[in-house]
């Protein structure tokens, strides 16, 4: 199985932007050199405890801090976007790093309708539009809009001989059918909810149009890990992990607490429920335990390749449950 990495560029309490975005750049580094297949970064506004807001610059940063991963996006929101300009901004990262990059984009909001108006300059956009806009950017992509398009006379540039590979980041059997109709790879966040995944990959498999581009289907499924060399370590660092999922449903800070902080924080009995809840969306456990989980949810998804993300507080044990995993599924092999 191929392991990927999604990275959010979590802050740990007590910690700074710049020091968590520093931290993405190192882990992207390590990654490489573990062997993982793919690196990408999110989009998120206005949180306190997240420090990605724009996958293209910090794409363009960590694509030339490594040499030879794949860098993407997990995903920029595009209802918020002009399907244009995304493309040549992939198209751009493209020609500087060929064969490299991955443009993943999500029907997310991104947050409230406030930052959505920001995102957009105030022009009200409809989330509805999205199946258009998708099939907009691969047009621009592929340069192959139809004549009768509104802007079918429209080249994107820069001219290149590769392409970013496209993907649909989603949670539903229709975000599984609009990647299958526009012949891209889709992605799974079992992470954010686990329970339509089966059937959005089968969706998908079923539907999946053949291009010249795109010949066969691609999907994986992204999933919360924490790996340490025995389960009781593992569920202490989750602690962490545990307080800040709590903290991102309810609107607090989403800055992320240390193991000590979450043990001492008193929890309400429908907290707690929650977070026994929120466990189903993580594999967490021992390298062994973890390696025949993801292996589960590969057969699952239909795919020999799965995405992990981990948000705990300590980053060299964040970096430690990446070293875990890679020995286990010998990804330098």
């Amino acid at each position: 199985m191929k392991l990927s990495i999604l990275d959010q560029s979590p802050i740990s309490k007590g910690s700074t932007a710049r020091e968590a975005l520093l931290q993405t750049k190192q882990l992207a580094q390590t990654a490489e050199k573990l062997g993982y297949s793919r690196f990408w970064v999110a989009e998120h506004h206005s949180t306190s405890g997240l420090a990605s807001t724009s996958p293209e610059v910090l794409i363009s940063h960590l694509a030339s801090s490594t040499n030879h991963i794949r860098i993407g996006s997990g995903g920029v929101l595009l209802p918020q976007y002009s399907p244009y300009k995304v493309a040549e901004n992939f198209k751009l990262l493209e020609a500087l790093f060929p064969g490299r990059i991955d443009l993943g984009v999500g029907r997310s909001p991104g947050g409230s309708e406030t930052i959505r108006l920001a995102l957009t300059d105030g022009k009200k956009k409809n989330l509805i539009e999205f199946p258009r806009q998708l099939a907009d950017l691969q047009g621009f992509l592929d340069d192959n809009l139809p004549n009768e398009h509104p802007y079918g006379t429209i080249k994107t540039a820069p001219a290149i001989d590769t392409l970013p590979q496209s993907w649909v980041l989603g949670l539903s059997r229709r975000a599984a059918k609009h990647a299958a109709k526009n012949s891209t790879g889709f992605t799974y966040g079992h992470f954010i909810n686990p329970e339509y995944g089966q059937e959005a990959a089968e969706k998908y498999l079923s539907c999946f149009q053949p291009t010249q581009r795109m010949p066969h289907p691609r999907i994986n499924a992204c999933v919360f890990v924490i790996c340490a060399k025995t389960q009781q370590e593992a569920e202490e660092l989750a602690l962490s992990q545990d307080l800040w999922l709590l903290a991102v449903e309810k609107g607090r800070s989403t800055q992320i607490v240390s193991v000590e902080e979450a043990k001492n924080t008193p929890l309400t009995f429908e907290e707690k429920a929650r977070i026994q809840e929120n466990r189903k969306r993580a594999v967490i456990g021992s390298p062994d335990y973890v390696k025949k989980e993801l292996h589960h949810l590969g057969e699952l998804y239909q795919t020999d390749e799965m995405m992990v993300i981990t948000n705990i507080f300590d980053f060299h044990k964040k970096v430690r449950s990446y070293e875990l995993l890679a020995e286990v599924f010998d990804l330098q092999s």
